[in-house]
């Protein structure tokens, strides 16, 4: 059980993972979005698509092309719709496990304390401010271009699981920056807090201006500088409270005896 505790971060990333393949798997399932009485068509015969009306469900997956006159036939076979659906419980299982094994990763114990001996603080801050936000940057970009496909191919709640996956990932890609270029004295509990924070700050400040912008639900390029600097400012201040015998060591001059 310790085992899969310390794992709780990779466990709830399969979840989300597993989670956007289902919601493709069940929007390629269904009737193409673009023109839904179109496919049903195409599917049942070549029927004229304006006397089709078309009903869809995510859970379960489900998708019927009414064509009137009691004719209603289903898009996703019952057999398909079972196996999305069974699938979809035990991906829902394993978010959950994970989401509350990491809560309580966030609320554990310490850990033993890194110190500050023999670092320079003074370059190990700004390489978590410089390389830090390239690496951040580098990240929103990829999530910028795959923020389309997992709408499209996803629907809302692909949507819905990309946004959550988006803040699982900045924060864990900020606790590993964070351990390796964050602040000491500090434990590990520390670095998955601080990263967990920036992570979260990165998605919401991008996320409210894509909102005050008018651009949602759509990522646009202008958040990879945005995310830099936010996470640059974030780092900037976490820094800041670095404890003060922290920061006498850094400045400190070396004992003559």
């Amino acid at each position: 059980m310790r085992w899969i505790r310390r794992r709780a971060g990779t466990l709830l990333g399969i979840g989300l993972v597993l989670g956007l393949g289902w919601t493709g798997a069940v929007t390629t399932s269904m009737p193409s979005w673009f023109d839904p009485d179109e496919a049903c068509a195409l599917r049942f015969g070549g029927a004229d698509s304006a006397n089709i009306e078309v009903h869809t469900g995510w859970f379960p997956p489900q998708a019927t092309c009414d064509f009137g006159n009691g004719n209603v036939q289903d898009f996703i076979s019952p057999t398909r719709s079972a196996v999305l659906s069974v699938a979809g419980v035990l991906i829902l299982a394993i978010l959950i496990v994970g989401l509350i094994l990491t809560v309580q990763r966030l609320v554990g114990e310490p850990g033993p304390q890194r110190t500050a001996d023999e670092v320079d603080l003074g370059k190990r801050r700004m390489s978590q401010l410089t390389f830090g936000a390239l690496d951040m940057a580098v990240v929103v970009a990829v999530l910028t271009a795959a923020n389309a496909f997992a709408i499209v191919l996803g629907g809302l709640p692909g949507g819905i699981l990309f946004a959550v996956t988006a803040m699982v990932g900045l924060s864990a890609l900020s606790v590993v920056l964070d351990r390796h270029m964050g602040p000491l004295p500090s434990t590990a509990l520390d670095s998955r807090r601080r990263g967990t924070v920036a992570g979260l700050s990165v998605f919401g400040v991008i996320f409210a201006a894509t909102a005050v912008s008018g651009q949602l639900p759509f990522f646009r390029l202008w958040s990879v500088p945005l995310a830099a600097i936010t996470y640059a400012v974030v780092a900037a201040v976490q820094w800041s409270r670095l404890p003060h015998h922290g920061r006498d060591h850094q400045t400190a001059p070396p004992s003559l005896g």
